[in-house]
């Protein structure tokens, strides 16, 4: 017989239901059920059925327990993340540093856990104006990064770890610019300047052993101050024309330079093939004159002579005047191109009555010269 129809399980329904009546069931009831059982646990039951007040005592005194070893369960262990380190005190005292993972300590006051990021990046920024070595005023601006690098200094060596690292960076920075020159600052020395800042900043906190870790450090491009910042424009547009005409500078001489070098090789081959075709010539003629010695202790007036009759010869060849002998029959052969060269030409001629002189006086002299040749020959 189902519960819902008369005279079914008594006439109660599974809820607590009296009667065949529906609705929720009783939380009075309930709860005092709860308590039977507990009380039955830590054996109060029969002072239930005495009529005592024991039962609801052990379900409060039950529920404490579970409470206190939840409690304990919670207090002894740790899960440390993997971008975290676990740094334990006993009794106030450092003991140990907890790695990433599941850990047991002793519950507290004796033992207790501090957790620490080690990971995240932190960032401190520095502004200000400051004096360079030419005695020139700037405005810096300084952002550094850092980190926890050891947790037990972070933790127990300084007492301000992040207010060290800001005024170590602010004497980092004036020490470095102090020594450095405004234009150096200004232009190509930026870089360098935030990698000295560094290195000065990382040896300032470990020698205060605040277990920070300068990641990095980003210098902003320096500035003049704002009242004389137009000059500094200009000495900055100045400084650009300046490198632009050095650039145009260079570019011509690596255009003018090559060909100054091809000319001086080509003036030094011309010289070198003048100098050797001149000794050339003058060994030549050194040769020429030693025969012509030779010859001329052999027979002097012969080479006398000759060399007479072949300079009168030479000097003859260039002149523009003919000359004929009306005692010869032969034909004679006028060079007439000759005859029409200009008066320029004709100027540097011999006059007509030395050429006439000098004419006759080589007739003789060939015809002595013939005659020695020919007693010369019959003396052999």
């Amino acid at each position: 017989m189902a519960w819902n129809e008369p005279g079914g399980n008594g006439g109660r329904d599974p809820w607590g239901g009296r009667g065949g009546q529906e609705g929720p069931p009783d939380l009075d009831e309930l709860l005092k059920k709860l308590q039977e059982r507990f009380g039955g646990i830590f054996g109060g039951g029969g002072a239930r059925r005495g009529g005592g007040t024991s039962g609801p005592l052990g379900g409060y005194f039950l529920i404490a327990g579970l409470l206190f070893v939840a409690y304990l369960i919670w207090d002894v262990a740790y899960i440390i993340q993997p971008a975290e380190r676990g740094v334990v005190l006993r009794f106030g005292k450092y003991a140990t540093t907890m790695g990433p993972g599941f850990h047991l300590r002793l519950p507290r006051p004796i033992e207790k856990v501090e957790k620490v990021d080690v990971d995240s990046i932190r960032s401190v920024t520095h502004k200000a104006a400051m004096l360079t070595q030419d005695e020139n005023i700037i405005d810096i601006e300084m952002a550094v990064q850092y980190k926890v690098g050891v947790v037990e200094d972070y933790l127990f060596r300084d007492r301000g770890p992040d207010n060290t690292l800001r005024l170590a960076t602010e004497s980092a920075v004036r020490s470095v610019i102090g020594r450095s020159k405004m234009d150096y600052v200004l232009t190509e020395g930026r870089s360098e300047i935030a990698a000295q800042i560094k290195e000065l900043i990382q040896r300032l906190l470990s020698d205060y052993r605040t277990g920070l870790t300068v990641t990095s450090v980003n210098m902003q491009p320096a500035k003049p101050p704002e009242p004389v910042k137009a000059a500094f424009d200009d000495a900055i547009k100045a400084r650009e024309d300046e490198q632009r005409l050095i650039n145009e500078a260079e570019a011509y001489r690596n255009d003018i330079l090559p060909k100054a070098r091809g000319r001086a090789a080509r003036m030094r081959e011309e010289a070198n093939a003048y100098k050797e075709r001149v000794v050339a010539d003058a060994q030549g003629e050194t040769q020429r004159f030693l025969k012509l010695l030779t010859e001329y202790r052999k027979a002097p007036e012969v080479t006398r002579e000759r060399l007479y009759i072949d300079t009168i010869e030479s000097v003859l060849s260039r002149s523009s005047k003919v000359l004929l002998d009306s005692d010869s029959e032969n034909i004679i052969y006028l060079p007439l191109e000759r005859m029409s060269t200009s008066k320029s030409e004709a100027a540097t001629a011999l006059p007509h009555p030395a050429l006439g002189t000098a004419v006759q006086d080589l007739q003789e002299r060939r015809e002595r010269l013939q005659e020695s040749r020919s007693r010369t020959r019959g003396s052999r």
